[in-house]
């Protein structure tokens, strides 16, 4: 039987769930593969010392992070880890110079390195996600893509996979993960299993978006406009056409472009798109209607046009989406 060393960095501010979410995942995969063991979880912080997450909550190390994990079972490891996890928190706003190279230090000899929400910081204050695709925490994308330039941020997915670097968007999206991660160890039915005990109905992909297109998109100022998203997000199935929409507003359909995207930050179309896209993930979810049926509902037409659009925005297919998302 394989062990797979699981080591978590703590540091002064993190975040509590970014830590304890994902521990809860490793820790309860290797019984539900029937394999005691599969996963030796560790916590390590600089010297040693208990450190005080955003919360207030203060958590013991097992591990001193300052430790050369070559050095011998003295440090608790017997070499790198096989997953190097970094969690996120207050603490990586200025991070300690010493904190990152140590988490450089690691990660060179680690198969796997994944960040949770803003621990993708420290990745890439430590050179890890140069000239690689990542996420975080959708409030810090725009500061992480200034701040790194070389890293291309991708707002979107709650997490993303970069050769064996992994990141995530914030805090339960580490759970998401994590999931993925033992199912990419020990098979999907071991995962849900896990899911199941942590009593997680719904085990999201990695092209999942943060969250849904109208809490993304603004919501216009003036009130026609309003009504005219209200009116979209009530009949995805209708004509949404930018005519059949500037004429509820009283407005041209040049017009109407123009100050919808000024106010809601999207055009006409894509706001559409993303409230049909929306419509059908939900009946998916909690319907028992048919593909094409619900193709139909939400303005797709046909099955096809419906699979094209969850392919290019989710990467997986209506169905592969009803089999992962629709509670049993």
């Amino acid at each position: 039987m394989t062990t797979r060393t699981v080591l978590i960095v703590l540091f002064e501010g993190v975040q509590s769930l970014d830590v304890t979410g994902p521990l809860e995942v490793f820790a309860g995969a290797g019984a539900a593969a029937g394999q005691a063991g599969s996963y030796r979880v560790r916590t390590a912080g600089p010297a040693g010392r208990p450190v005080r997450t955003s919360s207030g909550l203060r958590l013991l190390p097992d591990l001193d992070l300052d430790l050369d994990p070559d050095a011998g079972p003295d440090t608790g490891l017997d070499g790198p880890p096989h997953t190097l996890l970094v969690p996120g928190g207050d603490g990586t706003a200025d991070p300690d110079p010493a904190l990152v190279r140590r988490i450089a230090r690691l990660a060179a000899g680690a198969e796997r390195v994944v960040s949770v929400c803003t621990g993708a910081f420290l990745l890439a204050e430590a050179g890890l996600l140069a000239g690689r695709r990542a996420t975080t925490h959708w409030a810090y994308c725009d500061a992480l893509a200034r701040r790194y330039p070389d890293t291309e941020v991708d707002p979107e997915p709650i997490y993303v996979r970069d050769g064996r670097i992994a990141s995530s968007a914030g805090v339960t999206a580490g759970i998401d993960l994590a999931l993925a991660l033992v199912e990419e160890d020990h098979g999907r039915d071991v995962a849900l299993l896990v899911a199941r005990h942590l009593v997680m109905f719904l085990r999201r992909p990695g092209g999942q978006a943060q969250f849904s297109v109208q809490l993304a998109a603004q919501v216009a100022q003036r009130s026609p406009l309003r009504e005219v998203q209200r009116w979209i997000a009530e009949h995805p199935g209708g004509d949404l056409s930018v005519d059949a929409l500037a004429a509820r507003a009283a407005l041209s359909p040049r017009q109407f472009a123009r100050v919808f995207k000024a106010e809601v930050g999207v055009s006409p179309g894509q706001y559409v798109d993303g409230v049909r896209l929306e419509a059908a993930r939900r009946r998916l979810e909690d319907s028992a209607s048919g593909i094409e049926e619900i193709a139909r509902a939400c303005g797709y037409g046909t099955a096809e046009g419906m699979r094209r659009a969850f392919v290019r925005t989710l990467a997986v297919p209506p169905v592969e989406y009803r089999r992962r998302f629709r509670p049993a």
